[in-house]
């Protein structure tokens, strides 16, 4: 593709000291095309990944993975859509991280009948959620399995327009559906697993990661202080790294380093259920209607719901709610509140319209800060102002799915002073809101 701007970075032959700040995806992406530049040599190039708490350890490991050409923006998307399948054969992903094809659309239900649920801990099984009777064969507990359906139930799903082999949402709670992709236009990765790879993969040709929080960058003499603790040692260490180019990856905690930069964040709740049987590749945006006896148990819940449901590979399926403002920015992805009731909500109401998912087991309760741009748009992906100051965040709900095309634009940027591998960008230009 042609040249889309050019900006203030040196040649790519000088030797570099790239401090990329934070250990999520974009970081990750960032770090394994630098790595992957044909100007880049570890002789010359020094390439550190400062991490606050762990690789993933944010958004990057506890997002949902849907990867889509009908995602946002425009200008990012086809490149980073086209990187993931091209990542995932080079490097074995489909094994590796999960990377497949899947079909995807919005549902319609009514939610079955709940009862009293009491659910507690990790790996628990789903229980006290119950449906009402609509033929079939039932368990003791009264609860109905539909994994086999009647050819009645097929011919009244295919009214709705829901593919056959989407066969583990019940009969009884859909109302219609209506495909928003398919395997050509969309994909998904177990998130945590790519972004782990990805750095992994960085490491083999000589990027290395340090464990520590940023707490100061200074933008003139382009240092970066943090600090540390060995394993097993209560004592912070405070060190500081001098470098030639600082790369800001740090999603939601960009403010707290460089607080010019307009990104906000949105707190995420999210369940990931171990299925009691296998199910087939879908993503599912759903609108629930619950039903009553949910509105005489939970007065102060919203009684129409529309939690994402994605089917994972692996034998998992991952489901969230809708986002919160109700606590502040904690200092460290270590110390994000999870809401165990927000995470019972989107149990409950994804039990109403599956029996897979009810009857299956619970293995992460989870929460996550998402970074929101508020002003401009975003996400925000380039230069400045600052000379050697780079900045790759603002993702919203699209990071895992737009990484690899922010880490390759990084690479240009920072290498050669020049996007080439995409156009339009000009949107993208952090300086605009700075």
């Amino acid at each position: 593709m042609a040249t889309s701007t050019t900006t203030n970075g040196s040649h790519s032959a000088e030797k570099k000291e790239i401090v990329i700040i934070g250990g999520g995806i974009i970081g990750a992406t960032t770090a394994y095309f630098l790595t992957r530049h044909p100007a880049y040599s570890p002789s010359t190039h020094s390439i550190t990944i400062l991490e606050a708490t762990g690789i993933a350890s944010g958004a990057s490991g506890k997002a949902g993975g849907l990867l889509a050409l009908w995602a946002y923006p425009s200008s990012l998307v086809p490149l980073s859509f086209k990187l993931h399948k091209e990542l995932a054969k080079e490097h074995d992903g489909a094994n590796r991280w999960g990377y497949r094809a899947l079909g995807v659309g919005q549902i319609e239900c009514v939610g079955r009948k709940i009862g009293d649920s009491n659910v507690e801990g990790k790996g628990e099984e789903v229980k006290g959620v119950h449906d009402v009777n609509v033929g079939g064969g039932a368990t003791g507990d009264g609860n109905v399995s539909l994994q086999k359906r009647s050819k009645d139930s097929y011919k009244r799903l295919q009214k709705m327009g829901l593919p056959d082999d989407l066969d583990w949402v019940s009969a009884d709670a859909a109302r219609g559906y209506e495909a928003m992709g398919s395997e050509k236009d969309t994909a998904q990765v177990h998130p945590y697993q790519f972004t782990t790879a990805m750095v992994e993969l960085a490491k083999e040709k000589g990027a290395k990661v340090i464990i520590g929080r940023c707490t100061a960058l200074d933008t003139t003499s382009k240092t970066v202080t943090y600090t540390s603790s060995s394993p097993g040692q209560p004592d912070t260490e405070t060190r500081t790294i001098e470098a030639t180019d600082i790369i800001l990856t740090t999603g939601a905690w960009t403010p707290t380093i460089l607080p010019s930069v307009p990104i906000g964040h949105t707190r995420a709740h999210s369940v990931v259920i171990t299925p009691s049987r296998p199910v087939s590749a879908y993503a599912l945006f759903t609108s629930i209607s619950l039903p009553r006896d949910y509105k005489q148990n939970h007065k102060s819940r919203p009684m129409h719901v529309t939690p994402e449901i994605y089917a994972r590979p692996f034998n998992s399926v991952y489901a969230c709610g809708e986002g919160d403002h109700l606590v502040p920015l904690p200092a460290t992805t270590a110390d994000v509140e999870v809401d165990d009731s927000r995470c019972q909500d989107v149990i409950d109401y994804v039990s109403t319209i599956s029996d897979e998912l009810r009857d299956g087991k619970v293995e992460a309760r989870q929460a996550c800060y998402l970074p929101i741009v508020e002003s401009g748009g975003g996400p925000l992906v380039g230069p400045t102002g600052h000379d050697g100051v780079w900045l790759a965040a603002g993702h919203t709900c699209w990071g895992i799915q737009n990484g690899p095309g922010t880490g390759k634009i990084m690479s240009e940027f920072v290498m050669d002073g020049k996007v080439t591998s995409a156009k339009n960008i000009g949107g993208l230009d952090p300086r605009r809101v700075l």
